[in-house]
């Protein structure tokens, strides 16, 4: 995994924060992947309630999360009840790291 565990400790406080104690929050992607260079920060944050604003709240995670990762690009997915479950929410779940 390619991240540290100060940003690690960031994600989750910005997770807890913005989304609540309950999110549950996976990295996926390149950065899972110690062999892989680069890349961006590609983040799954799992809530068990509904979401009003999942685009807000994205938008939002994703500021935090890459001024903590010193401007890198971070997306960041939204799973929830009131959400459609896409194709990439398995795969991030699958191949992911909770954090």
């Amino acid at each position: 995994m390619r991240i540290t565990p100060e940003q690690i400790v960031s994600i989750r406080e910005g997770v807890s924060r913005l989304a609540g104690d309950a999110a549950r929050v996976w990295l996926f992607g390149s950065r899972v992947r110690d062999d892989a260079r680069g890349g961006d920060v590609d983040l799954l944050v799992e809530l068990d309630v509904a979401v009003a604003e999942p685009a807000q709240l994205s938008a939002r995670l994703a500021s935090q999360v890459s001024r903590a990762m010193y401007g890198r690009k971070v997306d960041v997915l939204i799973k929830a009840p009131n959400l459609r479950v896409l194709p990439i929410h398995a795969i991030a779940l699958a191949e992911g790291i909770r954090l």
